[in-house]
């Protein structure tokens, strides 16, 4: 289902790159399935995601090197949310450090992956230009973030319980 939702989110943003890359909403159903499934499916939905998503609907593209980049930083936000959600006390203010952790690591290695496809081309890659599209044009997606995901979250541990009971 969380993977269903990679591909159908976007469509909210009406498929212009522009919105998506502020919104961010591939992010919301990683991040999800990595807080209530496991690190492990979290990372495999945020990395398998944008990668079929580019290559069945088109976007993100080019598919070489920014949505392979894309995809590895998925895959990071989805194991380090599920990771950072099992090993902390389950409390709202850890969820809260363990989703900032998880964005910082997942732009991180998007970073990373996006200077590796350049073969390390300092020319090709720009820090400066990387941190306004990756940080700063997404802002709007990461409050969005901060604001619905610790809430969801806490719903559905909520929903959980009862069921036990």
């Amino acid at each position: 289902m969380l993977l269903a939702l990679v591909f159908v989110l976007p469509l909210l943003t009406g498929q212009v790159p522009q919105l998506g890359e502020r919104f961010c909403p591939m992010h919301i159903p990683v991040f999800l399935c990595g807080y209530l499934c496991s690190a492990y499916w979290g990372l495999a939905v945020g990395f398998v995601g944008p990668l079929l998503r580019s290559l069945i609907v088109g976007v993100p593209a080019p598919l070489f090197p920014k949505g392979i980049a894309i995809a590895f930083e998925l895959a990071a936000y989805g194991f380090m949310s599920g990771f950072l959600y099992k090993l902390l006390p389950k409390k709202r203010s850890n969820l809260y450090l363990s989703l900032i952790i998880s964005m910082v690591a997942g732009r991180l290695v998007r970073a990373f992956v996006q200077l590796c496809c350049v073969g390390f081309d300092l020319t090709k890659f720009s820090f400066s230009a990387f941190g306004t599209v990756v940080v700063l044009n997404a802002l709007p997606g990461i409050v969005i973030q901060l604001l619905l995901i610790p809430v969801l979250v806490s719903a559905v541990e909520k929903y959980k319980s009862r069921e036990r009971r």
